[in-house]
């Protein structure tokens, strides 16, 4: 902040980035502190997950992601869907 008031006073498109980083920043630390210093907050118990897998609510698989594309690429191979499961 003090550099950006200092040797670009008028720059406010830098000004309005650096705010929003702040804001940014602020928000994330209040979230983490909500979650008990968790980065993302609980999932469900295991015992409802287990119990909705059982009642076929909830399906259970493998996640395969493409370590090339990781972020635009990945399925879920659920269990007993595969082709190897044929019996």
């Amino acid at each position: 902040q003090n550099y950006l008031d200092n040797f670009w006073p008028d720059l406010k498109a830098a000004h309005e980035l650096f705010d929003s980083i702040v804001q940014a920043r602020r928000e994330r630390e209040s979230e983490s502190q909500e979650n008990h210093g968790k980065e993302y907050p609980e999932h469900l118990p295991v015992e409802v997950l287990e119990a909705g897998i059982k009642s076929g609510r909830y399906l259970q698989g493998a996640l395969n992601v493409n370590k090339h594309r990781a972020q635009l690429e990945a399925f879920v191979r659920l269990q007993g869907c595969g082709s190897k499961d044929t019996g």
